[in-house]
């Protein structure tokens, strides 16, 4: 069985991940998150309040959604557009940056693609980012390729709990269970492996998820960990009600440093309530009490990082390169590296 913040997982190993990089005592991360776009957005439209209107009228920047920000790129209003293609250049270049900065690192010495997940890489704003960062690294004579998750990424934070599970587990059921905390959302659902029609996992799916946005909210661990066992136990009904075999196991993606016995050892601040570090909380166990069986059998509970469980969705289309990595982009920077083992 593979552990809690294992290194070694079915079909690759785990470098490294939540790596930082600093600069003059400045954790450089934080400059590739999706809070630090707006930021950059926000000073443009501040210039040109400065001097006249603002193209993009008086919805704030906070509340502009990724199909408005696409709009403005793509619409008629020549200056609405270049502010929104300058935040997209000045934040393309702190990625680029950052992820050369990565890269010099030895548990990411040949890396050879990077795919970027995350809330902030979907739609058209999100794209454009990440070939513009491409475009930066190949400027600096950086070769990596970065590509976007294939999967919309709620989905691949779901998808990759699969590959913490030993493939001895997936013989005689239909799905497993998987959350996804994040400092925005947590999103928990059911992963069908869908191994008859591909047996690397490429072609698995999400059964049913729900999501709760609890960034919208004042809330405590407590009510954060409430919400995700009622999650679960619902959709181990909604599984039984419909005919799917659930594998007694739950699969958590979780920010932070996961320790062998399921602690949060560092990285864990945006977690929604707070405390997620401390060393007297143990959700994998806090899970397990709360779900002791699945189908009359023991719940096994593995936690591992959110990149991680993220990147390793990405797996199977990984097969042509041996080493890769992932970054996640939304309320922080994740990040993990991997070398794949034969499948």
């Amino acid at each position: 069985m593979h552990g809690h913040g294992a290194s070694v997982l079915p079909a690759a190993t785990v470098e490294n991940y939540n790596f930082d990089v600093k600069h003059h005592g400045e954790i450089l991360n934080n400059r590739v998150r999706k809070g630090a776009f707006l930021d950059k957005l926000e000073g443009f439209r501040q210039d040109l309040r400065r001097f006249g209107a603002d193209p993009m009228g008086d919805l704030p920047t906070a509340d502009l959604s990724k199909k408005q920000l696409g709009s403005f790129l793509n619409g008629d209003e020549p200056m609405a557009a270049a502010v929104v293609q300058a935040a997209i250049g000045e934040f393309s270049n702190d990625i680029a940056d950052v992820l050369q900065r990565f890269l010099k690192d030895k548990n990411w010495a040949g890396v050879e693609r990077i795919v970027v997940g995350g809330g902030f890489k979907e739609g058209v704003v999100g794209e454009r980012t990440i070939a513009a960062a491409c475009l930066r690294l190949r400027s600096l004579g950086i070769g990596v390729n970065l590509t976007a998750v294939r999967q919309h990424p709620d989905e691949a934070g779901l998808i990759g709990a699969l590959h913490l599970m030993p493939s001895w587990m997936f013989k005689g059921h239909d799905a497993i269970l998987a959350a996804d905390i994040g400092g925005s959302n947590i999103r928990a659902g059911v992963v069908l492996p869908q191994l008859k029609d591909a047996k690397d996992l490429s072609k698995a799916s999400v059964w049913k998820s729900d999501l709760w946005r609890h960034a919208d909210e004042n809330v405590r661990r407590t009510r954060s960990v409430d919400w995700l066992v009622d999650a679960l136990k619902d959709f181990i009904s909604r599984a039984e009600k419909d005919g799917l075999s659930l594998a007694p196991f739950i699969g958590i993606g979780c920010p932070g440093v996961i320790e062998a016995d399921g602690t949060i050892s560092r990285g864990g601040m945006n977690l929604p309530g707070g405390n997620w570090d401390d060393r007297r909380f143990n959700l994998p166990k806090v899970l397990t009490a709360a779900i002791p069986k699945i189908a009359d059998h023991d719940t096994i509970v593995v936690m591992h990082n959110d990149a991680v469980v993220q990147g390793m969705s990405q797996r199977p289309f990984m097969s042509d390169v041996k080493r890769w990595a992932a970054i996640t982009i939304g309320t922080g920077l994740g990040n993990a590296s991997f070398t794949n083992t034969a499948e």
